[in-house]
């Protein structure tokens, strides 16, 4: 029993830093040829970016129906898809940044 719980343990977490290590290979690439860094850079879905930020679904879309919206840009694409450029979230994920001993 215990060896199990070790091995899933284990698992779990090079499964975690799998997804920390790089938002890339969940990243939905379009290429049009226009080589625009808007659309070069890729694209998440809620699911995918609930995954690499390490929250639930339900949290990203919350963020987007508060007033006013909070989380990272998003396009709605149609009533039920939700897209978010790589871009953006890096981004938005910088200007969150906190570095220890700074003054604000």
């Amino acid at each position: 029993m215990a060896g199990s719980f070790r091995r899933s343990n284990r698992q779990s977490r090079q499964q975690e830093d799998g997804a920390a290590h790089s938002m890339a290979s969940q990243v939905v690439a379009i290429h049009d040829g226009s080589r625009s860094p808007f659309l070069a850079g890729g694209w998440l879905s809620t699911s995918d970016l609930a995954g690499c930020l390490h929250v639930d679904a339900s949290t990203l879309r919350r963020w987007r129906t508060a007033r006013p919206p909070q989380g990272p840009p998003f396009v709605s694409v149609s009533e039920r898809v939700v897209m978010y450029s790589a871009l953006d979230v890096e981004e938005w994920l910088r200007s969150r940044r906190t570095v220890p001993g700074r003054e604000a």
